[in-house]
């Protein structure tokens, strides 16, 4: 039995503290602070994620009741709604937001490409899209988004061979999604995934100066001459392949060069899905396939809702709000990371369970989380998925 760290204190562990005091130091998050540090915040707003606390006053109760414990878990400051209040409201959310770039690119480089989906392919993969949260117009104005509700969004590049996102901009919700790519440093070679939302010629086309790809769903109405027709006799599913140029009097301008345009037929679902990609190397079977992979950003969106607390916010300002999504993607990161790094087989959701309820207790992290090990093997039967693969059904 560890006698020393709890579970709560061995999870911080893989957060580089120093790196954090650095973007501390930077935005300046602990400027006349006495009792509350930076540290403190983030340590308490990520225990609300770890055991799916609700509110400010639930994050309180549920640490003051294991006051004990406190200052094993690294927490030494004065835990009080108050001061977490203050807290999210005035500490700038770009300290977490830096952060959670520092882990998103420390998983990067753990979840290696040999390893996983599409081998064969040196490109590197991304999905991008956005997803949407309904708040309370009253509470939250400065998100208004419609006539009569707010929203924020949360613009996400995600890598398709590790599910781990690469980019994250939140915004308010009236941020038309095409002009996150504006803000998207282009990898020569990558190819980009995304749906009609991110059509915009211009944009494309300065995409493929950057040489990199794009694989997107045509509008019915475009307007484009065909130039060439590709052989798809061999592919049953694939009505034609074919380059084409744009006709119409802006796209025209805005898009000069060619483009290619991919007819899929779902007889499954019964339905005909035209694609356009600058893309002329790849097989139109291979460009459909990795249209179809784009629906993983979709199950990333859906199991962070499910997952963490990115639904019911513990402020009301833009700042709060910012620094508790970046907390959220910060610690499905951190279980990423250390689902690597101690080789641990069960899934992220499992993880998260067994943490919620262990948070306190004093045993090693590692054979707490491979608990299997220890187990009959006759007597075990799981049918759990795999929830880090984000596969549909989860």
């Amino acid at each position: 039995m560890n006698e020393g760290k709890t579970i709560f204190s061995q999870i911080m562990n893989f957060v580089p503290k120093n790196i954090f005091n650095k973007y501390v130091k930077l935005y300046k998050g602990n400027y006349r602070v006495r009792t509350f540090s930076c540290w403190d915040q983030f340590l308490c707003l990520s225990f609300a994620q770890l055991t799916y606390r609700e509110s400010l006053r639930d994050i309180e109760t549920c640490l003051r009741s294991k006051s004990e414990k406190l200052y094993h878990m690294g927490i030494k400051g004065s835990i009080s709604k108050s001061n977490l209040s203050r807290a999210n409201e005035s500490r700038d959310w770009r300290i977490f937001a830096q952060l959670g770039n520092h882990l998103i690119n420390e998983a990067l480089s753990l979840y290696t490409k040999d390893e996983l989906i599409y081998k064969e392919l040196n490109n590197a993969l991304y999905a991008l899209d956005s997803t949407t949260i309904d708040l309370c117009l009253s509470l939250f104005p400065w998100a208004k988004f419609r006539k009569n509700k707010s929203a924020v969004k949360v613009h996400t590049l995600l890598d398709i061979r590790t599910s781990i996102p690469t980019f994250v901009h939140i915004t308010s919700g009236k941020v038309h999604d095409i002009n996150i790519l504006d803000l998207i440093s282009i990898e020569p070679s990558a190819i980009y995934i995304f749906d009609r939302a991110y059509i915009d010629f211009e944009r494309l086309f300065e995409l493929n100066n950057k040489n990199g790809f794009f694989i997107t769903r045509a509008n019915p109405n475009l307007s484009a001459r065909r130039i060439y027709s590709h052989d798809v006799s061999k592919f049953n599913n694939i009505k034609y392949d074919q380059t084409i140029k744009l006709n119409g009097p802006k796209s025209s301008k805005l898009y000069p060069t060619n483009i290619r345009k991919i007819k899929l037929v779902d007889k499954e679902n019964d339905k005909e899905l035209i694609f356009l990609t600058n893309n002329f190397i790849l097989t139109s079977e291979t460009i459909a396939t990795l249209y179809k992979d784009r629906w993983k950003i979709e199950l990333f969106f859906k199991w962070i809702k499910q997952h963490l607390r990115i639904k019911s916010f513990y402020g009301t300002s833009e700042n709060a709000i910012k620094t508790q999504i970046w907390i959220a993607i910060s610690i499905y990161i951190l279980i990423a990371i250390i689902k690597k790094k101690l080789k641990i087989s069960e899934s992220i959701y499992t993880i998260l369970q067994i943490l919620s309820i262990n948070i306190f207790e004093k045993n090693y992290i590692n054979q707490l989380l491979n608990f299997k090990a220890n187990k009959n093997e006759t007597t075990l039967h799981s049918n759990q998925l795999d929830l880090f693969t984000l596969r549909a059904g989860q």
